[in-house]
């Protein structure tokens, strides 16, 4: 938001809402940019991709291993401020650490192998992130009136983590690539029964968030607004196993119909229900999935209900026309 690393004349983040904002390499403003220390003693690389060049704001360099320590420290100030304003506040902590390139405190490289690397990166994020865990868990005023979610925007990175038995990988449609976790923390909203458990069956997105929080918070939406996604605050405090009620659907980065160890990808998905649905831009080879029974995508079912792959596919097709074309076809060719 507010930038494209190579993007000067975008909106700010501020000019979407926020009051205050800093950002890395991909926006505009403020923004922490990193430095990549490696073994040996070298000079550190800047890891700017072109972001220093464009202006709006000032640039903070830092270690990579660190930077998160930058949006912490900004997080917490701001919520102090706001503490002491007597006002209710909104944060996006977006830290990127996960994300290559790996570059976890030097004396944490070991065998320097993408699995260590991946892990040192992960428990340091994780120190750095505590702090602001810590100050709204300690604070009388914060502790039993927050909501604190933890999420991702794709599934791991092929050779660092590990997507267990899903299928894919980051930059896949398959659910290695786009289901992640969702960890919620509300001791003042939630039972005692809910703290700590799991809730492996609700079908929760992304875009569920906004109506449910504003839901949860008592913020209403301005008029005339219509979300993509659904309230489901009482699944998200853990008095509901509800799901959405409507699909979701996908479309692989352009360019990555082959990426990695991965070739012919499929261009297009959807989520309904149990149902799991693959195919390409104009409809070809369809891929059905039951994932209540085959979370590993390992079995395809389409043989057997083909009443349901047509008509996922043609709801599929039509998303996709109704959305801005993304020159997928001409990036990556179409299967013949």
């Amino acid at each position: 938001m507010g930038g494209q690393r190579n993007i000067h004349e975008a909106p700010l983040i501020t000019e979407y809402g926020f009051d205050e904002s800093i950002t890395n390499f991909e926006g505009l403003g403020a923004r922490v940019l990193p430095l990549k220390y490696s073994p040996g003693g070298k000079s550190p690389v800047q890891h700017n991709l072109g972001s220093h060049t464009l202006g709006h704001g000032p640039v903070i360099w830092h270690d990579r291993a660190y930077v998160t320590e930058k949006f912490t420290e900004a997080a917490v100030t701001f919520a102090k401020f706001a503490v002491s304003q007597e006002q209710p506040f909104y944060l996006n902590l977006w830290p990127d650490d996960v994300h290559t390139p790996m570059h976890p405190p030097l004396g944490k490289w070991g065998d320097g192998a993408n699995r260590t690397l991946y892990l040192a990166v992960l428990e340091t994020m994780d120190q750095q992130l505590g702090v602001i865990f810590d100050y709204v868990r300690n604070s009388k005023t914060l502790r039993n009136n927050t909501v604190i979610l933890v999420c991702s925007d794709n599934g791991p990175e092929v050779g660092f983590g590990s997507a267990g038995p899903l299928r894919g990988h980051k930059a896949t449609l398959y659910e290695g690539g786009i289901r992640s976790s969702l960890v919620a923390w509300a001791p003042g909203l939630m039972s005692t029964e809910t703290r700590g458990s799991r809730n492996r069956e609700s079908v929760f997105s992304a875009i569920d968030l906004v109506p449910s929080l504003l839901s949860i918070s008592g913020t209403p939406a301005p008029a005339g607004v219509q979300f993509d996604g659904e309230n489901l605050a009482d699944t998200l405090l853990g008095r509901s196993k509800a799901s959405r009620s409507k699909p979701l659907f996908f479309r692989r980065p352009p360019d990555r119909e082959n990426f990695r160890h991965y070739s012919a990808l499929p261009d297009l998905a959807v989520r309904s229900g149990q149902w799991k649905l693959y195919c390409d831009y104009d409809g070809r080879n369809p891929q059905l999935y039951n994932l209540a029974e085959d979370v590993s995508e390992q079995n395809p079912v389409g043989s057997q209900h083909s009443a349901v792959v047509a008509s996922l596919t043609a709801q599929l097709l039509g998303w996709h026309a109704s959305m801005p074309p993304d020159n997928g076809p001409a990036l990556g060719k179409l299967r013949k």
